[in-house]
């Protein structure tokens, strides 16, 4: 059997949406020749209120129609986390530059211009579709190992996609009380990106983004911000609590000892260790001996440094075992 050039599943589908009933007949038929099902809308509020009951796995758009246009209908699946990682293909009979580049900052992810072409239309359906479905599966890989990772359109600065971490950690430290996921990102982080980008364009790097919560951390690292489309970024949460359990783990020590090398990494004395624990500055120095003793170091720099480097190159090799 010889292969198409551009396979699809039998039964995606494909949403198409124009205010002129002859278009919307004739790519109907065409598409559902091709294997397709297919549905349709004849208006820019019709097209929202079905892309979000049945969530497409395209959209064909149609750019003016009466009303709300084209570019209004995609800026609003775009706002829409149900629907704003479904691509988007307007078909437009305005050629200007303006005018395309208009339908790309809506949120478009293509365009075909009117005369529309049966076979092209259907060979860059079935492109978009093959690259859907590849960043379905990444991300579905993604979240079987439990990562923590969420893509942004450089654009717009919105969340197109997380994984059920990185949803969780997000509601937990941007989402008010009572609130689900959140509908707009964070501005600290869309500036961050945005500084990211800008220091990687010049060759420089720019230091991961924390935001802290009481005892705990949400660190921000940009995997990848070199793409026009979404920028990739890694999410972890550190809390001093893991930090004492790691610490406890890698070199033996008791809970207590553990706690002092935690805060003796953070650069207490200890005095401030001793007020922080409820304990005196002599017992909290009789904790550091023993530790001295476990880690086979002479100086709480050296204890600093030794474990701040077992703790990194362990995170470092669950990182890549993840990947």
């Amino acid at each position: 059997m010889t292969q198409k050039p551009f396979d699809h599943r039998p039964g995606h589908l494909v949403l198409i949406v124009d205010d002129v009933p002859e278009n919307l007949a004739v790519l109907h038929d065409a598409l559902d020749e091709s294997g397709f099902t297919v549905l349709v809308a004849n208006s820019g509020p019709a097209a929202i209120a079905r892309a979000s009951e049945v969530v497409p796995d395209i959209i064909l758009l149609d750019a003016v129609m009466p009303g709300m246009d084209g570019f209004e209908v995609c800026r609003q699946l775009r706002a829409q986390i149900a629907t704003r990682h479904i691509p988007v293909i307007f078909m437009t009979g305005l050629t200007e530059t303006e005018h395309v580049v208009a339908a790309f900052n809506a949120g478009g992810t293509d365009y075909v211009t009117k005369p529309v072409r049966q076979s092209e239309v259907i060979a860059r359906i079935s492109s978009h579709l093959q690259t859907a479905l590849l960043m379905n599966q990444a991300r579905s890989a993604l979240d079987a190992f439990g990562n923590a990772v969420l893509a942004i359109a450089p654009q717009s600065g919105r969340i197109v996609w997380q994984t059920p971490l990185a949803r969780q950690l997000m509601r937990n430290y941007f989402a008010m009380p009572g609130e689900g996921d959140l509908s707009e990102t964070p501005a600290e982080l869309v500036a961050w990106l945005a500084a990211t980008a800008r220091a990687r364009g010049m060759g420089q790097e720019q230091p991961p983004l924390n935001v802290i919560q009481g005892a705990t951390k949400l660190i921000f690292s940009a995997a990848d911000v070199s793409g026009g489309e979404q920028w990739m970024v890694v999410l972890r949460e550190e809390s001093d609590t893991a930090q004492v359990q790691a610490l406890m783990a890698l070199f033996k020590l008791t809970q207590r000892e553990s706690e002092v090398l935690h805060w003796v990494i953070k650069g207490k004395t200890n005095r401030d260790i001793g007020d922080i624990l409820g304990t005196s500055p002599r017992t909290v120095n009789k904790h550091l001996e023993h530790v001295f003793v476990k880690l086979g170091v002479e100086t709480r720099t050296a204890a600093a440094s030794l474990a701040m480097t077992r703790v990194r190159a362990v995170v470092q090799e669950g990182a890549t075992d993840a990947a």
